[in-house]
């Protein structure tokens, strides 16, 4: 079952080791922040592209959606053939729909072009997490280097902004997506040369159905809420797409329970801590989502900013990030995930609520300050969810775990995006007291998802528990 030509992970050194955390973590860095960067050039590709509201909206829910959809099925399908070689695919497979991307005349082509982007990220991200959890079999050795790799997650999105902001002003938006391409170059070297290949001791197999009932599910929500704004809720389209959505979760719940290697593993839930580290990866990335759509029209809509100064403005988060993510890393190492989760939630919740008072003229200092409180949220929050996800799981459920879990984030950071553009909608275009008018909504939202995080840390007694 393992190359020969790979050495199993007990026979690998510490400089090998390390690289293979390095490379793991430069796919991280391109998936991760291509859900953010594209935040701040949506001003941008509305102009050039002529894009209207839903366009931007599903620019960047083109990406989260597949993501979302296949990463259970690219975990599991790592598992069994090899997860090297499945993350050596997902890499060229990422890198050619960046490439497109750059050259995309239209909005049209642009979001087919996200799309096939996402089929590789599917391939990347949970594949790279479960290669990590091999790769380091010591119980602590291997939480200190989820904890680098989630704070790698984090550090992504926080910094996505501020690097595609300099890209944008600096050389337009179709940059932020060509930047990827020498990055990728660099990890399909690293692939090759330094990771091991790996699979499950025992293959599980391809579930159609529950893979079918899992992207009708996850699609008819998402495009129900974004067409929901012209289209209206009583639309019969929209009443079909939410009867669509809850059909396929009692298909979900009644058939995969009977296979012998369903798609979505139900019985992981019957674990606290990982349907917590679900729940919470879902409220979490769904408010972040959220902050990041509606603050950078804010910011340049509204406030006029420059796509870099926008950008800049978002500073505060990522090095917040930055500093927090890898001792957040360290904390749940040794004590758990609780309290980072409960400074996570409270910090959401109070970066909600003062947003609702952001206006047109807020004083510049003030608006920082308050995107700290996101800083803080964003720092603290992925580490706890990595660990509580994977650790503590089988080893042959690695992948499906670590999917399991991606998906949650994606799953989020696609109905945050999704619901925070149905809710400004028309208002994005009018800008102004309009806009500010119709955010309100949006932070009352992202404030509440905060109380959820804070009450599932409350609740969630259990300690993570490190597998050896």
């Amino acid at each position: 079952m393992r190359d020969s030509t790979s050495p199993p992970a007990a026979e690998l050194d510490r400089r090998r080791r390390l690289l293979v955390l390095a490379t793991c973590c430069a796919s991280i860095v391109v998936v991760v922040m291509d859900i953010s960067i594209v935040n701040v050039a949506l001003p941008s590709i509305r102009r050039d592209l002529h894009a209207s509201v839903s366009g931007l909206q599903w620019t960047v829910d083109a990406y989260t959606l597949v993501l979302a959809g296949f990463l259970v099925l690219a975990g599991s399908t790592a598992d069994r053939i090899g997860r090297r070689r499945v993350f050596r695919a997902g890499l060229i497979v990422f890198g050619l729909g960046s490439l497109l991307c750059g050259l995309a005349p239209d909005i049209g082509w642009l979001i087919a072009a996200r799309a096939l982007q996402a089929v590789g990220g599917t391939m990347l991200n949970p594949v790279a997490m479960a290669i990590i959890a091999t790769t380091f079999p010591g119980p602590a050795e291997r939480a200190r280097a989820i904890g680098v790799f989630g704070s790698m997650s984090g550090l992504s999105l926080g910094l996505g902004p501020i690097l595609g902001g300099a890209l944008v002003d600096g050389f337009g938006w179709r940059a932020i997506f060509w930047i990827n391409v020498p990055i990728v170059a660099v990890a399909i070297v690293g692939t090759v040369l330094f990771v091991p290949e790996s699979r499950a001791a025992r293959a599980r197999r391809f579930d159609p159905v529950g893979q079918a009932l899992m992207i009708l599910m996850l699609g008819s929500v998402v495009f129900a809420i974004i067409e929901s704004g012209t289209a209206g809720w009583t639309s019969p389209v929209i009443l079909g797409l939410l009867a669509v959505t809850v059909l396929s979760v009692l298909g979900i719940l009644g058939y995969e329970p009977r296979r012998a290697d369903p798609l979505l593993e139900l019985r992981l839930f019957r674990s606290v801590s990982f349907s917590s580290a679900i729940l919470t990866a879902l409220f979490a990335l769904c408010g972040f989502g959220a902050f990041l759509f509606v603050t950078t029209l804010y910011l340049q809509d509204v406030r006029g900013m420059s796509a870099l100064t926008a950008g800049l403005c978002l500073l505060p988060v990522g090095v917040l990030i930055a500093l927090l993510s890898p001792l957040t890393g360290r904390l749940v190492g040794t004590r758990g995930p609780r309290l980072p989760l409960m400074v996570s939630g409270t910090a959401l919740a109070l970066g909600g609520g003062a947003s609702i008072w952001l206006g047109p003229a807020t004083p510049l200092p003030v608006v920082l300050a308050i995107y700290l409180l996101f800083g803080v949220f964003q720092g603290t929050v992925n580490p706890p969810i990595t660990n509580s996800a994977v650790s503590g799981m089988p080893r042959s459920m690695a992948g499906l775990a670590a999917s399991l879990a991606s998906a949650g984030r994606q799953t989020g950071t696609t109905l945050g995006v999704a619901i925070a553009g149905t809710i400004v909608g028309t208002a994005a275009s009018r800008g102004g007291t309009a806009f500010i008018g119709a955010a309100h909504a949006v932070w009352w939202l992202v404030s509440g998802l905060g109380v959820a995080i804070l009450l599932l840390a409350l609740l969630n007694t259990e300690r993570a528990t490190h597998a050896g």
